[in-house]
């Protein structure tokens, strides 16, 4: 693909229609990112990349969402590549975020109009970062940008599904025999009360579960109750969050 030659001045310091659109759409996601990234560094979210988004002074909102979270799926390999090309002075370190956005257009995203001082800048490198990437590949003994990638991927954690059983409807050696005609299950080495079944078992329709005889809860919630220990006569209030996922 031909890229853009003409800059900013080149054109009396008039955006067109493209140029405008992806110059405002890639600070609008340096923006988001780097609240998304303070949230890392800090062990807690600041705000879900959706919700920063939607924002009002967020223009192009479907291609903003698009460029950060290809942003963030590339982003090891962006910055191991920014760090070995070692091509980035006080000023750019300072704009990180924007770096990072204007790297995934330039190695792996759409053809980067030269509009923008960072822009600029960064395409002046394009050879070097380019080149650096495929040291990487080598160095890495791969053969694709998609294998690049898998090698940062976390590596799945399965939890398993948890069923507490209502004593109050049905005993837990009961729930178990039941349960077992059809799934794998065994009994929670902590919680007495609580069955552990495979990854992904599905018991929304089971008979078990419509009549009350069993709740599908996860065993962080399980023990709070036995964490308190309540004892009779206490008045114990039950509050929840609900949080749509």
């Amino acid at each position: 693909m031909k890229k853009t030659k003409k800059s900013v001045e080149e054109n009396g310091g008039k955006f067109n229609g493209a140029e405008r659109s992806a110059y405002f759409a890639r600070r609008e996601a340096a923006k988001v990112l780097r609240v998304v990234l303070e949230g890392d560094a800090k062990r807690r979210a600041l705000a879900s990349i959706k919700s920063l988004i939607y924002q009002p002074s967020v223009r192009n909102k479907k291609a903003t969402f698009a460029l950060i979270c290809q942003t963030l799926k590339h982003l090891p390999i962006i910055k191991d590549v920014l760090e070995a090309a070692s091509i980035l002075n006080t000023k750019w370190k300072r704009q990180r975020e924007l770096v990072y956005i204007i790297v995934y257009d330039i190695l792996f995203g759409k053809v980067v109009s030269l509009v923008g001082d960072a822009e600029k800048y960064l395409m002046r490198h394009e050879g070097a970062l380019r080149s650096t990437l495929k040291q990487l590949l080598l160095q890495r003994n791969v053969k694709t940008v998609k294998q690049l990638i898998a090698l940062h991927d976390i590596p799945d954690v399965s939890v398993p599904r948890y069923v507490r059983v209502n004593t109050l409807k049905l005993d837990v050696d009961s729930a178990l025999l039941e349960l077992q005609k059809n799934y794998s299950v065994q009994k929670d080495n902590l919680l007495a009360e609580l069955l552990i079944l495979p990854k992904g078992t599905d018991l929304h329709d089971h008979p078990l579960v419509k009549n009350g005889s069993i709740f599908m809860q996860g065993k962080a919630s399980s023990m709070a109750a036995p964490a308190l220990s309540p004892q009779p006569g206490w008045e114990v209030s039950y509050c929840c969050n609900v949080i749509n996922v």
